[in-house]
């Protein structure tokens, strides 16, 4: 049985927060802690009488989760778990791998003249995978290809990458597809040097460090191209 926050401490975190945002991350809490399961309902009016809010903000979350592919709305049964597996990730990462190769080309100038950020990032992920800290090297992970996305300096771009919900995806790979990070660490550290020394050749290097994500969880489950 999932141990689930007090309501204090709930209540005392949505009045610091956007609601809507905050439910948004209590339902995603909940998908990856395992309270909710693929193919099980999430009433709204639970989740609002939990929460003690109204059922518009708590319909609103779900709508945004529902945009991400992790809920579906049955009718007259309300918003399930969408079962997932490998095959979204088939459909999520080479988009994700394409805007990144993007990126990465539109940030090189700025990356190359101060790879900092990366390195931080780099720094931290080594320190998570060390402790085997999941939560961290997922946050981490994720913070490394941001910094690259924001460095684009394109919002077009950065809107459509934070649309995919990269964060969230990457947490339930690694919770329902035991899709496994400390492997890829080491790339974070061979692209921050290819922007540093300038190599023409770094989008192809992240696209492909993105795109490997998916053959490993193919190769992992056995299901074929």
């Amino acid at each position: 049985m999932v141990d689930l926050p007090e309501r204090s401490d709930v209540e005392s975190r949505l009045a610091r927060n956007p609601l809507r945002e905050q439910i948004r991350r209590f339902l995603v809490d909940g998908l990856l802690s395992g309270r909710w399961q693929p193919g099980e309902r999430i009433v709204e009016r639970r989740i609002a009488a939990e929460l003690n809010v109204s059922q518009a903000p708590v319909r609103e979350a779900l709508r945004e989760l529902e945009t991400l592919r992790l809920i579906e709305s049955v009718p007259n049964k309300g918003a399930r778990v969408r079962d997932f597996g490998v095959a979204d990730m088939a459909e999520i990462y080479p988009v994700r791998a394409g805007l990144e190769l993007v990126a990465a080309e539109l940030a090189a100038p700025r990356l190359a003249e101060d790879p900092r950020p990366l390195e931080r990032e780099v720094e931290a992920l080594n320190r998570a995978t060390a402790s085997g800290d999941v939560d961290e090297q997922v946050r981490h992970s994720v913070e490394f290809h941001r910094v690259i996305v924001r460095a684009a300096d394109n919002s077009v771009l950065s809107h459509t990458w934070e649309s995919l919900g990269v964060e969230v995806w990457t947490a339930l790979s690694v919770r329902w597809l035991n899709m496994e990070l400390h492997a890829k660490a080491a790339d974070h550290a061979q692209i921050t040097e290819a922007f540093r020394r300038r190599d023409p050749n770094v989008g192809r290097m992240l696209s492909d460090h993105v795109l490997n994500y998916v053959e490993a969880a193919l190769k992992t489950h056995n299901v074929a191209r």
